[in-house]
């Protein structure tokens, strides 16, 4: 293995790590969300079905970023495209 390719994979390792890393983000986000919403039905208990939709969409939206995020550390770990 020559120096090029030890980069390479390196480079890999620490691509794929900070690939992980939007799980944190993701989390936060959807733990924010939900506890906003928890907050807006104690307020107006009459429209939980809309705040419900609302908060289910767009923790949808936040987990599809951790998605992501773990294919891309997949990819760059499993099926690297530079070696």
């Amino acid at each position: 293995m020559d120096m090029a390719t030890g980069i390479a994979i390196a480079g890999s390792a620490i691509g794929a790590g900070l690939a992980v890393i939007t799980g944190i983000g993701a989390g936060i986000g959807q733990g924010f969300a939900a506890g906003k919403a928890a907050e807006a039905v104690g307020n107006q208990p009459e429209a939980k079905g809309d705040i419900m939709s609302t908060m289910l969409l767009g923790a949808a939206v936040a987990e599809s970023t951790g998605i992501y995020g773990l294919v891309i550390a997949i990819i760059l770990l499993f099926a690297n495209p530079w070696v």
